[in-house]
């Protein structure tokens, strides 16, 4: 073997409740943003796919977890969804909902699989949607309800929590690009909503310290390194940081040092669209750091200085172009550049500028469309595509770990083809193949049985 991992690493699968459960309206769910989505636009879905079965974790989750297994994933790392354990806005507690989470926490232990849990991955419950989401500052102090009751009822059995996953996705995809509800585009309520998250997320860790769990609380982040096409012009430079300040550092610094870069406070009231803040709110997020970070990556941003005026409503675009380099790689099926040094960079960049924090990656993997193309005569998919995008960033990831990056684990999205919001299954992640056409049947792909000699042997 080239490459051994510390003693300990964590080889694992991430997912989410929204995206693999179903279960919709059972064991006393009510519904959310996306069943409420789906019922006023299914055509937004593609292949008019809805979020009522997504993989069937719910009724099949003993099978998934013993295949996960099987596939050498040893902590996987789902979310607990709001929707299924809070039935309503006064926080009444579906205690079905409870006993599920119970039932899945307790069959990942019994199989040698460390569970690991997020409190938010998209799932706001419908009847916070009807009160404005995350633009009603109600809404961060019922997260925060929300998430004393999960340290409450299943703390004793969770080493990793943590409190919401790429939290810049819900003013980016909702309040700017139209990707999730509401699908408006507007600076300035992007603005509210982000901050909105961030406080949610910090009260969030307040209440877990007070909850005297033992464990850990952390953040979940897309991380998307910005490389700017001339390093040597200013102007480019400063392309590249300003998207690194809304995209990446917006919820970094806050999660990690507890304050607000000052350029994004200045761009911010340039533009503005500087949050209305409350007396105190500033003060919950300095004292409410988390403990460990997770880390999502796919792909880098490329930004170079616009060379035409930018007309339209305030967005990113307005502050760079992007530009292709030379030799640029594609997965061609999803749209995202294929870029592996990029993780050694975000390593290195934690290391140096935010205290080489324990951090994973909690999210690396590979979406194809038309999976079905290459599966062999016995009815596998020999996805070797797959198996070589996991080992290039790898290699990247073991040499920020020689280097000294604090870096205690690899999780794949997906360990099983889940369900991708409004692209439902467009596009295959998973270690194991899901056929939801009959009845959620789980075979494994070539990927899967690698993944587990990777585990086994703690690198390749």
């Amino acid at each position: 073997m080239d490459y051994v991992f510390p003693n300990g690493f964590l080889w694992g699968g991430a997912s989410s409740g929204p995206q693999s459960e179903g279960g919709s309206n059972e064991g006393g769910r009510v519904k959310s943003e996306w069943d409420y989505w789906f019922e006023r636009e299914p055509e937004r879905f593609f292949d008019g796919v809805g979020p009522a079965v997504t993989s069937d974790f719910y009724h099949k989750y003993k099978e998934y977890i013993q295949k996960m297994r099987q596939a050498g994933v040893t902590s996987y790392r789902t979310s607990i969804q709001w929707s299924r354990v809070i039935k309503d806005c006064e926080g009444t507690v579906n205690e079905e909902g409870v006993a599920f989470y119970h039932d899945v926490i307790n069959e990942m232990i019994a199989n040698g699989i460390e569970p690991m849990m997020c409190l938010h991955h998209f799932d706001l419950p419908e009847y916070w949607v009807k009160k404005g989401g995350f633009e009603n500052r109600e809404t961060v102090f019922a997260f925060a309800k929300f998430a004393a009751v999960c340290f409450e009822r299943f703390g004793d059995r969770i080493t990793y929590w943590t409190t919401f996953n790429e939290p810049v996705i819900i003013p980016e995809t909702g309040y700017l690009y139209q990707r999730h509800y509401p699908a408006v585009c507007d600076a300035k309520k992007a603005a509210q909503v982000g901050f909105h998250v961030q406080l949610a997320s910090s009260l969030a860790v307040e209440e877990f310290r007070k909850s005297g769990c033992s464990g850990k609380i952390g953040i979940i982040i897309n991380l998307t390194p910005t490389y700017c096409e001339n390093p040597d012009k200013a102007e480019d430079r400063k392309a590249a940081d300003i998207l690194d300040l809304i995209f990446n550092r917006s919820f970094l610094d806050p999660s990690v040092k507890g304050e607000y870069p000052e350029e994004l406070t200045e761009l911010l009231k340039e533009e503005g669209i500087l949050p209305e803040i409350a007396e105190g709110d500033l003060d919950i997020i300095r004292k409410n750091t988390i403990d460990y970070l997770g880390v999502n990556y796919y792909h880098p941003r490329r930004a170079k200085a616009r060379t035409s005026v930018y007309e339209g409503p305030l967005m990113p675009e307005k502050y760079y172009e992007p530009y292709t380099p030379s030799g640029q790689k594609m997965n061609t099926s999803r749209g995202w550049e294929i870029y592996e040094p990029a993780i050694y960079d975000i390593a290195k960049n934690i290391k140096e500028n935010y205290g080489n924090l324990p951090w994973y990656i909690s999210e690396n993997g590979m979406g194809i469309q038309g999976e079905e193309e290459y599966m062999d005569e016995n009815g596998v998919v020999t996805d070797d595509y797959r198996i070589e995008f996991i080992k290039d960033h790898l290699k990247y990831l073991h040499k920020a770990i020689e280097e000294g990056s604090n870096c205690f684990g690899y999780h794949l999205w997906a360990p099983f083809d889940c369900w991708s919001w409004i692209n439902a299954y467009k596009n295959r992640y998973g270690l194991l193949r899901v056929d939801i056409y009959d009845n959620c049947k789980i075979t494994m792909k070539k990927s899967g049985t690698w993944f587990k000699e990777l585990s086994d042997r703690n690198g390749f």
